[in-house]
């Protein structure tokens, strides 16, 4: 286990907002602290060895019958962030290639990098196991990062190797947790999009624009919500302050393992409706608000290509 002691963007002291965050899948508890200059939260201390955080249930039907409309949302913001014909794209943590699939349905040329490479490859893609093994250098017009910036250990050197891949006026976009909207600071420790050690970084709107601004990229366009990942951190967090098994409803509705006995999978699927169908006003007001459970955000290099700057 490794302790975080400084900020990985800015390196400012850290100070503990919550000392006790439990895994659900490990039963393990950890710290989340937050940084004092940027509020970028970290996930204390950070496990050595991530592989068996990541291992059944956790892994298989991430998206349930959602996965669909999931991959054409993020299509979506593809489109509202790069105008003109498509080019090459690299999806960073592309899992079992989905997003690539329809990517490339809408004539992209794609990539991508995945711990466990070999599903995506199976289908055909021209993924890596790591964002270092792709060569050159502004090869791609866009980057996506689905929910994937997160799991990263080093922030500023994820960002670093995107900066190195980018073309000079391509597109990063970027989808994480919000960790300062109105969900994460309602139930706090109990919040379903912690997900702690998987979760090695916690972004609030301003940290994330902080960590991008420091790797010299500018925010151009927000987004604050995704529907089913927002639906679920209120109805699944609500869950998770009055049952005891966690994330119980999410993964019945997911198809994976759960421990629970009939009763209580009986009681979580009735309650789980009910408090999913409750909070779609507050989904709502806090995408109003700007404070939903999911931040998405474009951005766009400011400064002129390395290259560039080497040659002149």
């Amino acid at each position: 286990m490794t302790m975080q002691m400084k900020c990985n963007t800015c390196g400012a002291p850290l100070k503990t907002q919550y000392p006790l965050v439990r895994d659900p899948i490990t039963k393990e508890t950890f710290a989340i602290e937050s940084c004092a200059e940027c509020g970028l939260g970290h996930t204390s201390p950070q496990p050595e060895d991530l592989g068996r955080y990541y291992s059944y249930p956790y892994y298989g039907n991430r998206h349930g019958f959602t996965a669909r409309y999931c991959t054409r949302r993020r299509l979506r913001f593809l489109r509202s962030a790069v105008s003109g014909a498509p080019g090459r794209l690299l999806d960073i943590g592309c899992g079992d290639g989905a997003f690539l699939l329809e990517a490339t349905s809408a004539g992209w040329r794609v990539a991508g990098t995945e711990l466990n490479p070999e599903p995506a490859r199976r289908a055909g893609f021209e993924v890596e196991d790591s964002l270092d093994r792709i060569s050159g250098a502004g090869l791609f017009d866009c980057i996506t990062m689905w929910h994937t910036l997160e799991h990263m250990r080093d922030v500023r050197w994820t960002l670093t190797q995107a900066d190195r891949l980018l073309k000079p006026d391509g597109r990063l976009i970027i989808a994480v947790p919000d960790f300062g909207g109105l969900q994460a600071r309602l139930f706090g420790p109990k919040w379903l999009h912690a997900d702690v050690p998987r979760h090695l970084f916690h972004f609030t709107d301003r940290a994330l624009t902080g960590c991008l601004r420091a790797a010299g990229f500018e925010v151009r366009q927000r987004w604050h919500q995704e529907l089913e990942y927002d639906l679920l951190g209120w109805s699944q967090s609500a869950l998770n302050c009055i049952q005891s098994e966690p994330d119980l409803f999410f993964n019945q509705i997911a198809g994976k393992k759960v421990h629970s006995g009939a009763v209580a999978r009986i009681v979580s699927l009735l309650l789980g409706t009910i408090f999913t169908a409750l909070a779609l006003p507050m989904l709502i007001a806090s995408t109003m608000l700007h404070r939903g459970g999911s931040l998405i955000v474009v951005a766009q290099r400011t400064r002129l290509d390395r290259h560039q700057e080497v040659a002149s």
